[in-house]
Formats: structure tokens, C-alpha cells, sequence
């Protein structure tokens, strides 16, 4: 007897999103890969503006690519009465609504959380904010940078001389991640009271609370971490060290016991195990520089591959400083199959697997990536629309 595939997670589950960027889309992208029907509302005069922020992908945009997999895209002009119109007969069947709109905008159109979750008791709604509803930040744009900043991220990411901002968008990322599970959590207690319910969630709540061990170490120990690069502000040996073939390799030794392994096994130095300049991780520290010119021109003398082997036998954490391209031919995702191809409107593109395994439950689903308003004129015949009341909303700019 042939099996029928598990169901996912979240079949079965419509969400409707007004979002644009990432901190959304990245949200419900999740959803999706999860089994959720998503129906993401653009612009019709070029939609979700991450379609334009680069080529890369093929032709396509390298964000929205990696964000947007999985939707259907409805193109609707919200601040015409009949765009909002179609909103709302979706959201008469939707289990989910999210938003990321600039701070008031949501609200004069009555798509904030509060206002649908009084039109709607089972709707999930989630406004995604750069600094929450309410403060003097609130009305403040918030671009990924710019939370990073007031977050502190940069402060203590980067050199003693320089600090820099991650190079992936973080504060976009922290906040998709809460209003993913914040959405999870309130469809759960739906399950057991029958009604959904806001979900709130900014960039900077969000980055904040990763911004965790810096912050504790500041308020109750007295000062700010400092930047250290890729070395550790208390550990040493901690850092990355350039190998004869011109790569680099990156070790930790946490420990003394570790130290001696190194020393003897390593570095071929079987004095510095015991010496005292050495042999605590606190005069290591004090020492930094010179432990570090120690180990460096160890590892100087050895290719990557022999020195990552050495250190695996020695028993010494440590890993190579690969570039992006590295991790697009990583031994590890491809042993594990963690790539799958997606469709768009320009050809398959490589994806890797979410993160979030279901052995045994079903593979994600890694829908295509949709063609600006592809999916509209589906979806207003779906509502009941005639041919003709769609060729109007098309002939007045409504949708694309």
C-alpha cells in the first residue's frame, strides 16, 4: 500500500501578509516552508521594493529570493477602497495576518494588529515594527544598519580600532525569527481558547534581547566587552592564524589541559606546556600577543588541511575561515543533502533545507518564488470576482 505523505506542521493555515523587506517575509517565509498558505499583497507599481535591490539571483533580487519562496503574490493598491475591500474578504477565511509597514500607515488602513483582532477573534495579527508602537522612537525609520546601531551590535562587533556592523541584516533577521514563533505560539493558544489575537514585535526588542551576554556583562559587571575581532576578550588562544597556503584557520583553546595538547601535538613546542608565561589562561591573556605570534608561526609552517588535522587529533575546537562561496560547496550540507533547487521566474535556483527538521513528519515545502502579481487573478476569481470586475480593478491601477 502506497503511503500518503505526512502533513505539515501548518497545513491546512492562510496567512495574508502586507510586508516588504525582510523582517516579514522572512517571517512568513517560515510559515510557508511549514506548510502555510501564504498570500503576500505588493504594490502593483513594482511591488515588494527587495525585488529591486540587486540582479544577483539570475535577474532576481538576492533578498527576495532567499525571503519570498513559497507565496502568492497579489498585487492590490491598499489606499484604493477596493484593494482594501479584497483584504478583508481574505482575511474573512485567514488564520494569520502580518505587517511591516512604516510606523501609522497600518493603522490608517486598519490593518493594525488591534484593529483586526476586534474585527476578527481567531485572527493571529502581527504588526512587525522597527521600534514599536509606541516612545520617541517610534515614528523613526528603521533600517536594519540603523537598528544594529542603537541596538549596540556594532559597538562591540569588529577591531579595538574599528566597529562594524554585521554583514548579515541582523535586526531583520531577530525580528522575523520572534514574530515566526510569536505567530506558533498564538495559533497554539488558539487551539485551547478559540481566539487568536496581536502579536507585537520591533527590530529593536528584538536585537536587544540577542544583545544578552554584552548587555549583562555592561550593567552588572561595569564595563563594555571589548572588540577583539576574531579573537575572545578572555580566552587566548582564540583567534584566527594564517596557514602556508593562504588560508586561515581559526582555534580555540579553552582550557589549560587543551594548551598542553597544542604545545606538545601542535606547535612542537613541548616547553611552553608547562611554562609560565603560558601555562594559565590568564597569563595567556595577559600575554596575547606573544601567544599569539606563537601559534601563528606554528601554523605558518603547516597547510590548512594539516593543521586542521593536527588540532582535530590534539583535540583542539577549531574550524576554517571560509568565504561565502566556501559555504555554497560545504562538505557538511552537501553529505547531509541539505540543498534542494526552487522554481522562479527565472529557472531553478539553488536553496538549502530550513534549519527546522521534521524527521519523519515531511519534508519542507519549498514552494516557488513568485513573479510579481502572479497569483491575481487566481485568487480575486477564488473570492467570487467576475472576468470583467478584475479587467476594471486592472484598468484603474487597483492591481498590475
Amino acid at each position: 500500500m502506497e503511503h500518503m505523505p505526512a502533513p505539515l506542521p501548518l497545513d491546512g493555515i492562510t496567512v495574508v501578509a502586507v510586508e516588504q523587506a525582510v523582517s516579514a517575509p522572512f517571517a512568513t517565509r517560515q510559515l510557508a516552508d511549514l506548510g502555510a498558505r501564504v498570500i503576500k499583497i505588493e504594490r502593483p507599481d513594482g511591488g515588494d521594493f527587495a525585488r529591486a535591490y540587486d540582479t544577483a539571483a539570475h535577474g532576481m533580487a538576492s533578498h527576495f529570493v532567499w525571503a519570498n519562496r513559497g507565496k502568492e503574490s497579489l498585487t492590490l493598491d491598499l489606499k484604493d477602497p477596493r484593494g482594501l475591500d479584497v483584504v478583508h474578504a481574505l482575511l474573512d477565511g485567514a488564520d494569520v495576518f502580518v505587517q511591516n509597514l512604516a510606523h501609522g500607515a497600518a493603522a490608517r488602513l486598519g490593518l493594525d494588529a488591534a484593529t483586526l483582532c476586534a474585527r476578527y477573534p481567531r485572527l493571529v495579527a502581527v504588526d512587525v515594527s522597527g521600534y514599536g508602537a509606541q516612545g520617541p522612537y517610534a515614528h523613526k525609520r528603521a533600517y536594519d544598519m540603523l537598528v544594529q546601531c542603537e541596538a549596540g551590535l556594532v559597538s562591540v562587533t569588529g577591531t579595538p580600532e574599528r566597529p562594524v556592523k554585521a554583514g548579515i541584516p541582523a535586526a531583520d533577521i531577530a525580528a522575523a525569527m520572534y514574530a515566526f514563533s510569536g505567530v506558533l505560539a498564538a495559533l497554539l493558544r488558539r487551539g485551547t481558547t478559540g481566539r487568536g489575537g496581536p502579536v507585537e514585535v520591533s527590530m529593536l526588542d528584538a536585537l536587544a534581547e540577542w544583545m544578552g551576554h554584552p548587555l549583562h556583562h555592561t550593567m552588572h559587571g561595569g564595563e563594555q566587552p571589548v572588540r577583539t575581532g576574531l579573537a575572545h576578550a578572555v580566552i587566548a588562544p582564540y583567534n584566527a592564524y594564517a596557514t602556508a597556503d593562504g588560508d586561515r584557520v581559526l582555534l580555540s583553546v579553552q582550557n589549560d589541559r587543551e594548551w598542553r595538547r597544542l604545545a606538545r601535538q601542535v606547535l612542537d613546542r613541548p616547553d611552553l606546556a608547562e611554562d609560565p608565561a603560558y601555562a594559565t589562561n590568564a597569563a595567556r591573556t595577559r600575554g596575547r600577543d606573544k601567544t599569539d605570534e606563537v601559534v601563528a608561526r606554528a601554523l605558518g609552517r603547516l597547510g590548512a588541511d594539516e593543521a586542521i588535522e593536527r588540532l582535530e587529533a590534539a583535540g583542539i575546537a577549531c574550524a576554517r575561515l571560509n568565504s561565502v562561496a566556501r559555504l555554497a560547496g560545504h562538505p557538511q550540507l552537501e553529505a547531509r543533502g541539505r540543498w534542494r533547487t526552487v522554481d522562479s521566474p527565472v529557472g531553478p535556483l539553488r536553496a538549502l533545507l530550513p534549519p527546522i527538521g521534521l524527521p519523519g513528519g515531511g519534508e519542507a515545502r519549498m514552494g516557488a518564488v513568485p513573479a510579481l502579481g502572479e497569483h491575481t487573478d487566481a485568487l480575486l476569481r477564488d473570492l467570487g470576482m467576475s472576468d470583467a470586475r478584475i479587467a476594471d480593478l486592472r484598468r484603474d491601477g487597483v492591481i498590475a
